[in-house]
C-alpha cells in the first residue's frame, strides 16, 4: 500500500512540475505494446495514406513498442501545451496561416519545457533515464496521450481535449521508472460528422482515417512536389497548413487563449494584407518567420502555395 501511495504522490508532482512549466495538461500511461494501433498503422501506410512521408514507414515496431525505443522503459508522461491565439489575421482576403504557425516553432518550446521536466523528476523524485519526444521520432504521441486520460481522438484525427479542446501541442516522456498511471479516456465525437463535411479537399476519408495526399496541411507543408491540380480552389486560401476541421469542431468553440508568449506571433504578420503576401520577399521571409514553424516549407516553398491559392499551378520551379 505504501508502494502505491508513494506512486501515487511522486506522480502527483511531475503533473504539478508540469503545470508549473506551462502546459495544460498531464498524463502517464504504462508502456506496453499497441496492438491495435500497430494494426491501424500498417493499414493506413498499406493504403498509401501518407504520402511522400517515407520516414512513416521506417522503425513501425518501435512506433507501437516504446520498450523498443527507450531502454528499460516503463512510463510514458504525455504533455499538453493550449496554442489557441488571442487574434487572428487581420485580412479577411489574405492569405491564411496555420494558427500554431503564428509564434516560435513548438518543437523548440515544447522540448525545452520537456528538458526541464526530466531534470525535475531527476533531481527531486527519482534517479531516471529517458528521452523526450516532439514529432520527432517514431512515436505514437496521440495514442499514448489518450491512454494517460488527457483526451480522445476525433474523426478529424486529433487529440480533444475535454478541458482546452484541439488546438494544442502534444509533448511525450517515456523514462525507466514506475509511476501511478492515469485511467484512458472512454469517448467519442458521436454522431457529429462537422469536420468530415467542412474538409475541402475530402482528406477525412472515414472517422479517425485521414489522407494525407489530399490533406492541406500536408500539400503545403511536407509536400516536396507540386501541388496537383485537382485541388485547384479547393484551398479556402490556406498558405500553410489548414485549421478548417478544428475550427468547426463543437469542442473548441469555448477555447481559451493560450498563456505562452512564445506563441505570439511577430505583430507586423497578422496585420499582412493580401498584397502585402504576394509582395513578400525572402528577407521579409527570414524576418517574419524566424524560429518559426513557417520555415519548414521555405521561402520557395511558401511561393509556391501563394501561387497556387492565387489560380497558378502551384509548381516549383
Amino acid at each position: 500500500m505504501k508502494i502505491i501511495e508513494n506512486l501515487f504522490n511522486q506522480s502527483s508532482l511531475i503533473k504539478a512540475e508540469a503545470r508549473k512549466l506551462g502546459f495544460d495538461g498531464c498524463g502517464i500511461a504504462r508502456v506496453e505494446a499497441l496492438q491495435e494501433d500497430a494494426v491501424y498503422l500498417n493499414d493506413w501506410l498499406a493504403r498509401h495514406y501518407h504520402a511522400g512521408m517515407a520516414y512513416m514507414e521506417k522503425h513501425t515496431e518501435k512506433r507501437s513498442d516504446p520498450a523498443k525505443l527507450v531502454e528499460g522503459a516503463l512510463s510514458v508522461i504525455s504533455v499538453l501545451l493550449n496554442y489557441y491565439p488571442a487574434k487572428t489575421q487581420a485580412d479577411p482576403e489574405a492569405p491564411v496561416l496555420a494558427k500554431y504557425a503564428f509564434g516560435k516553432d513548438y518543437h523548440d518550446v515544447v522540448r525545452k519545457k520537456l528538458k526541464h521536466l526530466l531534470n525535475y523528476i531527476h533531481s527531486d523524485i527519482a534517479p531516471v533515464s529517458g528521452r523526450f519526444f516532439v514529432d520527432s521520432a517514431p512515436v505514437l504521441q496521440k495514442a499514448w496521450a489518450v491512454r494517460a486520460g488527457l483526451g480522445w481522438i476525433g474523426k478529424n484525427t486529433c487529440l480533444i481535449s475535454p478541458q482546452v479542446g484541439s488546438f494544442c501541442f502534444i509533448g511525450t516522456l517515456i523514462v525507466n521508472i514506475p509511476l501511478h498511471y492515469d485511467k484512458a479516456v472512454i469517448a467519442s465525437c458521436g454522431n457529429c460528422t462537422l469536420c468530415i463535411d467542412a474538409c475541402p479537399t475530402q482528406a477525412i476519408v472515414a472517422p479517425r482515417v485521414l489522407d494525407a495526399r489530399r490533406c492541406i496541411a500536408y500539400l503545403t507543408i511536407e509536400n516536396q512536389s507540386n501541388i496537383p491540380m485537382e485541388f485547384e480552389g479547393k484551398f479556402a486560401c490556406r498558405v500553410f497548413g489548414c485549421d478548417i476541421c478544428q475550427d468547426i469542431c463543437p469542442w473548441n468553440h469555448k477555447a481559451v487563449v493560450h498563456q505562452e508568449k512564445d506563441f505570439d506571433p511577430v505583430p507586423e504578420l497578422l496585420e499582412m494584407t493580401r498584397a502585402n503576401w504576394y509582395r513578400m520577399d525572402e528577407e521579409q521571409f527570414n524576418r517574419f518567420f524566424k524560429g518559426s514553424a513557417v520555415k519548414r516549407t521555405k521561402f520557395k516553398g511558401l511561393k509556391r502555395n501563394l501561387e497556387f491559392i492565387s489560380g497558378g499551378n502551384g509548381s516549383l520551379r
